[in-house]
């Protein structure tokens, strides 16, 4: 059986977490255990089979075994009431598996959500890791909680080349969380944002950005389009000139422009238009919080809403929302 400080478990193997979860049992060093839990027992399944002879993959079922058992705990959550039933579930939670661990072995231990997730939830989770850590400190425990959200998307996520942006409250916090996800992204591409909360308020401001970029571009390429030119010409000129961005020049919104793109393959595998929205929403929120003035949010989660509201756009990459331009009438 491995030390807890041999194991390392990895909560949630949805579109981004199983590839993150492939990658991290490889970069692992084979006497590490990881454990791996997840709701759709098929994608276990799976993962076991894919990662055989990798190193010791073990199935838990709650974040209460996993904070038992690892002094490294990731979760990649889709949401925030995954978010707080995982950490905070006076059972099964992961808190609640901290402070059971700490009377028998107290060690220190380093929890972390990768998920995109609301920054209220984050700072409610933090807050309640900071009322644990007042419980469990006298037992010589320590817990230390890091938010760590992803950018890069389904391909980042397969070829182990994700952005990390992490919000740890102390140096050595970071350090220890680095290590981990360097083998779920680049090292030079894992950035300290800041406390805990940080990280999540720099994810959710760059797919703010990102968003309304998406939309952006595919107006001005559906114009070109309109007006019959060579759309992959044109693309060239922008992404040597100023309206170069990420959409035009990594994900292009016009079928054919660039190849492996979601939109070269019907707008399947990339970043969902629905969740897209929900990330603005998250944007537009924040931005509320803090008092910041905005002001193309509001119409660009129209066109959204408006977009994945008909059957032939709902599901597909953000970039469709070209396509959604393109086949309406002004």
């Amino acid at each position: 059986m491995a030390t807890p400080a041999k194991t390392v478990a990895f909560i949630g193997l949805g579109v981004m977490g199983y590839p993150m979860g492939v990658n991290l049992r490889n970069g692992l060093s084979p006497d590490y255990t990881l454990l791996i839990c997840d709701v759709n027992t098929e994608a276990i399944s799976k993962f076991q089979k894919q990662v055989e002879g990798k190193g010791p993959v073990k199935v838990i079922t709650n974040g209460f075994e996993a904070a038992n058992a690892a002094n490294m705990v990731i979760t990649m959550l889709p949401n925030s009431p995954a978010v707080k039933a995982v950490y905070l579930d006076p059972k099964t939670g992961v808190l609640a598996g901290v402070k059971a661990a700490a009377k028998s072995l107290p060690e220190k231990k380093i929890i972390m959500e990768c998920g995109t997730i609301e920054t209220a939830t984050i700072l409610e989770v933090a807050k309640a890791v900071t009322t644990s850590v007042s419980t469990t400190s006298s037992s010589g425990s320590s817990i230390y909680f890091v938010d760590a959200p992803v950018s890069g998307g389904p391909m980042g996520a397969e070829d182990g080349t994700l952005t990390f942006m992490v919000g740890a409250d102390d140096k050595d916090s970071f350090d220890a969380a680095k290590e981990v996800l360097s083998h779920m992204g680049k090292k030079e591409s894992i950035f300290h944002c800041g406390d805990v909360g940080a990280g999540t308020a720099f994810k959710v401001i760059n797919n703010y950005l990102s968003a309304i970029t998406s939309l952006a571009a595919s107006e001005a390429l559906n114009i070109g389009t309109k007006m019959g030119l060579d759309v992959k010409l044109l693309t060239d000129v922008i992404n040597v000139s100023g309206g170069q961005c990420w959409v035009t020049s990594k994900s292009n919104p016009v079928p054919g422009v660039q190849e492996n793109v979601p939109s070269s393959r019907g707008y399947e595998g990339g970043f969902r238009l629905e969740l897209c929205t929900k990330v603005l929403q998250m944007g537009s929120e924040l931005a509320e919080m803090v008092g910041a003035r905005t002001v193309l949010d509001k119409p660009t989660l129209e066109a959204f809403k408006e977009a994945s509201k008909d059957e032939r756009y709902h599901g597909k990459d953000a970039r469709v929302v070209y396509k959604w331009l393109n086949e309406s009438e002004r």
